[in-house]
């Protein structure tokens, strides 16, 4: 499948992938910085965005799209940057394809991803809803944030609830929400129903990587991102304190700093100098 892209900058190229539910906007907290001196690409995967199928699909088909998309684009080598589910996928180009990927920055992910999320209430999903639809009518507004969404299930996404992370719910989640087909819930769910496990793996992955979690995420525990560091042969990772799944877009000066940095301490190894 030819997935959509949205493609900035020039320089050594940087493959964006998003979570889920997810887009390629999603990442642009990172593309629009990144882009100033490498050339990013972030596409819409499989189900997701402006590249919706009608179609049930594994995750697994995923990776034959990205493998395309580089192709297309004359992409031999390059830097794979995900968060969450993206995270996943990137880790699996990787395993499967190592002559490809430079380095991994790895973000709110983890090789064996591990939950510790309360159980649902249903007034949280009818907050949860109400917030959105305000968010994006006066995004960021004291009453939407300390109202709603402390009562939603941002709760557990954001542990900031700041008018910058509101900012991008509304511009850019709720779309991302909006454009998650049910074939990539279905596909998901598969996955996680298989119990992923690919921590046995990472020894042969031999490039420079990046993990980067929230210490109180309840998605992708912190644990697990840090399992999944400690298990990769050269790997730097941060853990934030009060930040949570959605760590790029609660606190992204510092997650960008420590990117840039770890890129420029990385340059002859990434081979970023070329």
């Amino acid at each position: 499948m030819r997935l959509h892209c949205e493609i900035r900058g020039t320089g050594f190229p940087i493959l964006c992938l998003h979570g889920h539910p997810g887009s390629a906007k999603t990442m642009s907290v990172f593309t629009e910085s990144l882009s100033d001196r490498y050339q990013t690409l972030a596409p819409d995967l499989r189900g997701y965005g402006r590249s919706r199928t009608p179609l049930p699909f594994e995750l697994e088909d995923s990776l034959n799209d990205l493998v395309e998309l580089l192709d297309t684009q004359r992409v031999e080598r390059c830097l794979v940057l995900g968060w969450s589910l993206g995270g996943i996928l990137a880790i699996e180009l990787a395993l499967r394809h190592p002559n490809r990927v430079a380095g991994l920055i790895l973000i709110a992910t983890a090789a064996r991803p591990v939950g510790a999320h309360p159980p649902v209430a249903w007034p949280e999903l009818v907050n949860t809803g109400l917030a959105s639809v305000l968010n994006v009518v006066i995004p960021g507004h004291p009453w939407v944030m300390d109202g709603l969404g402390k009562r939603s299930l941002y709760r557990y996404l954001l542990r900031q609830h700041s008018p910058q992370a509101y900012h991008r719910l509304a511009k850019e989640g709720f779309g991302a929400y909006l454009g998650t087909s049910p074939q990539a819930n279905r596909a998901l769910n598969s996955a996680l129903g298989r119990r992923y496990n690919r921590l046995p793996d990472l020894g042969a992955i031999a490039v420079p990587c990046l993990v980067l979690c929230g210490a109180e995420d309840c998605h992708i525990t912190a644990q697990a991102s840090l399992e999944t560091a400690a298990h990769l042969p050269q790997a730097e990772s941060h853990c934030y304190p009060n930040t949570a799944h959605l760590l790029p877009w609660e606190i992204p000066e510092q997650v960008l700093q420590d990117i840039h940095q770890w890129l420029a301490q990385h340059k002859q190894a990434l081979g970023l100098e070329h």
